[in-house]
């Protein structure tokens, strides 16, 4: 048998033919791939949504961002919330300087202060060390006496009021005041704990607290000239224990130092000062249905002349004042006049039986 020579193919058929295998082939590599990348997305999704987080952020570095880490998040929780927010490029990069720190145990819940792109290696730092301490404020008013003052900073603060008697009494406070006796008590730090708003740490401890307050008293009653008062032969802690009577018997800061020229002319001549704060004092009440001014006590001015043994209550900075720089006025009296506080005064016995009587005509007096 014989074979015909097949013959051969023109150069441009064999190109052809060529082309058309490439082009199969290469169709078939983008389906292949194609299909790869669909099937795997598929599983991706399946699994959970792919993770942004790692991406680099495009944003302005040293911006101010405000970041609450929640108790129970672990280093990626973190690394993840950081990236999201532009604090870190990237959550993967946190978790290396976590994992280069071995700090993935000491990471600490708060609220933290930060800025965006920072370093890793800074911010983990910052959260081993833990959240800046909060801030509280707490106002203590005027004319409170020492148990009611311990009572509103236990209102205020983590602490009890046992904490803070206990630093009072165990020396852990101190004042240059006045002399405290070796086993103080809440009598003897009567008036002095300046009464007035304050800032503190959630970890100021009872102590620091009331030395902050001892220490401010300090200040304020030795920026105050108190010259004109010791020439009388008082002491400066006799001036505080004036300016706790008008902080008690005074509403208005107008009438302070009217209130205490009275107290200034009845000490001059020997004259009881009729205080009612201080029998109520004695009493140990604020409750003037049961005034009694014939309490046995070193406090009940109606009996004792002179000044009472101590404060009768934390004067705020205006009593200081006036005690030191009484008006000059010819008064011996005064009685509440009007319900909003304020006083008649009078240089005369009968002038004050008629404010008086005035006062009860008025419905301001029983």
């Amino acid at each position: 048998m014989t074979f015909e020579p097949v013959p051969e193919q023109p150069f441009w058929a064999r190109l052809l033919k060529l082309m058309s295998i490439v082009v199969i082939v290469g169709f078939a590599a983008v389906v292949i791939i194609g299909g790869a990348s669909y099937l795997g997305g598929l599983v991706g999704e399946s699994i959970g949504p792919a993770d942004q987080s790692d991406l680099p952020v495009n944003v302005e570095p040293g911006q101010p961002v405000t970041i609450e880490i929640v108790s129970g998040s672990t280093g990626q929780d973190i690394g993840a919330m950081l990236a999201a927010q532009g604090v870190v490029r990237s959550a993967l990069e946190f978790e290396v300087a976590v994992r280069a720190v071995d700090a993935a145990q000491r990471l600490q819940a708060g609220t933290y202060d930060l800025t965006t792109l920072m370093d890793p290696a800074e911010v983990v730092a910052i959260i081993v060390a833990g959240p800046a301490p909060a801030v509280y404020r707490l106002t203590v008013i005027e004319g409170l006496r020492t148990e009611e003052v311990l009572v509103s900073l236990a209102e205020s603060t983590p602490h009890d009021f046992s904490d803070f008697e206990a630093a009072l009494l165990d020396g852990s406070v101190s004042t240059s005041l006045i002399e405290m006796p070796a086993t103080p008590t809440l009598t003897d730090w009567e008036g002095l704990l300046f009464p007035d708003t304050y800032e503190f740490t959630r970890t100021a401890e009872p102590a620091a607290i009331l030395q902050r307050m001892a220490s401010t008293m300090e200040q304020r009653v030795n920026s105050i000239d108190w010259t004109a008062w010791e020439e009388l032969g008082y002491s400066v802690y006799e001036g505080i224990i004036l300016a706790s009577m008008i902080e008690t018997e005074v509403l208005l800061d107008d009438e302070r130092p009217v209130v205490s020229s009275v107290i200034n002319n009845r000490l001059e001549i020997g004259m009881k000062l009729d205080i009612d704060a201080t029998v109520l004092y004695a009493l140990g009440t604020r409750d003037i249905t049961q005034f009694d001014r014939a309490v046995d006590s070193p406090y009940n001015t109606y009996v004792v002349g002179g000044l009472p043994p101590t404060p009768i209550a934390a004067p705020g900075r205006a009593s200081l004042e006036a005690a030191a720089a009484p008006e000059e006025t010819p008064y011996f009296f005064y009685v509440l006049s009007d319900l909003e506080g304020r006083h008649a005064f009078a240089a005369t016995i009968e002038e004050h039986n008629d404010n008086v009587a005035k006062a009860r005509a008025d419905g301001v007096l029983p």
